[in-house]
């Protein structure tokens, strides 16, 4: 098949506008949370995990944070459990626990490391337990966010994370590796919690002076409903919103850690996180590469 001149010129065109961000970006450190339908279909996998590879062999050095919460759920439902969240946080007995360590430190964290090598790359796989990566403690009983006066819950072995140590990261990403971390840390006791995913991508993204903090999602960003309006599509979001749409209740569930993160990264000096659509092909090339990007944008 002939190829059209004026398609070569259009190819053309979208590497001259992505030379300055790769200029930019050239030894930057990207933290990106995967999540979402795109660690459930094949194709999207296959996107994610090339735009990974690309953004390695750029020179930028990516670090990616996976959930794995569908996975989880899967096994939990086939043993009988009824997923239970808080807040967006899953509620984690004993036995919990032991479900959610062994899918994604033992299933899904290998077949992310498993992708990033067959396309080119070097994925090291890591939970919050290796190199004592992330220290823990359980986090308190929290009372749910639809009702602030209500009974407060017990969360388990949820925990929240008291400190960071990155140097392993920063010497596997100095040598070429890609890290993709497993949400999980662990006390002083080393007993294992389950931790959010968005909060660890929020602190790692922090601890490493991250250029860029992303995360996958499966929404194309955040909307705001205006009385009895159509919601309208919020390119970008100020932190003083952002605060004041979770207090009102218009972010909420399973978004709400989400933005919670975004802040905590802006407030430590991350000038820009952004929520993607992970649905969308390529979307990390879209946003990272591209003048318009895609998704909200949180600022300062």
């Amino acid at each position: 098949m002939t190829i059209k001149l004026p398609d070569l010129i259009s190819k053309a065109e979208v590497l001259v506008e992505a030379l300055p961000y790769i200029r930019a970006f050239a030894g930057k450190i990207f933290v990106i949370k995967y999540g979402g339908h795109a660690m459930v279909s094949d194709e999207l996998k296959e996107s994610v995990m090339t735009d990974l590879v690309l953004l390695k062999y750029i020179g930028a050095h990516p670090v990616l944070v996976h959930g794995g919460g569908k996975e989880v759920n899967g096994v939990m439902e086939k043993l009988g459990k009824e997923p239970v969240f808080i807040n967006g946080l899953r509620v984690t007995d004993e036995e919990t626990m032991e479900i959610v360590e062994m899918v994604l430190v033992g299933k899904v964290n290998r077949q992310i490391v498993s992708l990033i090598n067959q396309k080119g790359g070097q994925g090291v796989g890591l939970s919050g337990k290796d190199a004592n990566l992330l220290q823990a403690r359980r986090k308190g009983p929290q009372p749910p966010a639809d009702d602030p006066s209500g009974e407060k819950v017990d969360l388990g072995r949820v925990g929240e994370i008291t400190a960071v140590n990155p140097e392993s990261l920063q010497i596997l990403m100095e040598h070429g590796y890609i890290p993709v971390i497993a949400p999980i840390g662990a006390d002083t006791t080393g007993e294992s919690l389950n931790i959010n995913a968005d909060h660890v991508a929020g602190e790692l993204a922090v601890a490493l002076k991250a250029e860029k903090y992303i995360l996958l999602t499966d929404v194309e960003g955040i909307y705001r409903r205006e009385n009895s309006q159509e919601p309208v599509f919020l390119s970008s979001l100020r932190e003083s919103e952002a605060r004041d749409m979770i207090r009102k209740g218009e972010i909420n569930g399973g978004m709400i850690p989400k933005v919670e993160s975004c802040l905590q990264v802006i407030e430590h000096g991350i000038s820009k996180a952004h929520i993607i659509d992970g649905r969308i092909p390529h979307s990390l090339l879209l946003e990272v590469f591209t003048d318009r990007g895609i998704g909200t944008m949180v600022v300062r």
